[in-house]
């Protein structure tokens, strides 16, 4: 059996950090995914995805994530229910992530950049700033002829 989910959008508002009473970190966001195709009217179809992170996953993304960011998340589909006070059964469809990739700056005058980071606590961030800025912001980010990348402790999501 498999459960796994990819999906790529953007937040429709910024992350809630949570601590549950044993003091592990929750967030969750909800991710606006478009669809492939449109509508009868003629307009683009959005499905609203509610996400979960847990433990550092969700303090990187409490952190870093905004309202209106491109994010990828990776992760599993849960559905839980519950009954509410007039006794009707309410189901409750999300994704817990394990995988999370930044797709968009946190600086609006930074061009690109991707960072991600993982339940297991490792991220990657890879970008030269030198020969992006000296191009304009769309400069390759692996140019350098072998010299070391300048990577500030900013552009790091941990």
């Amino acid at each position: 059996m498999l459960n796994r989910i990819i999906l790529i959008g953007r937040l429709t508002r910024d992350p809630e950090l949570r601590y549950t009473p044993a003091g592990v970190a929750v967030t969750q966001f909800t991710l606006a995914v478009d669809r492939n195709f449109t509508g009868q009217n003629g307009e683009k179809e959005t499905d609203f995805i509610p996400v979960v992170t847990w433990r550092q996953l969700a303090e990187t993304c409490a952190n870093y994530l905004r309202k209106g960011r491109l994010t990828a998340v990776e992760g599993r589909i849960q559905v839980r229910n519950y009954e509410n006070n007039e006794g009707k059964r309410i189901y409750i469809t999300e994704v817990i992530a394990d995988n999370v990739r930044f797709l968009e700056s946190n600086r609006s005058n930074d061009q690109g950049g991707s960072h991600s980071s993982s339940s297991n606590g490792t991220g990657s961030s890879s970008q030269n700033r030198s020969s992006s800025e000296q191009n304009g912001g769309y400069g390759d980010p692996f140019s350098g002829d072998g010299k070391p990348i300048d990577i500030s402790d900013d552009d790091l999501p941990f």
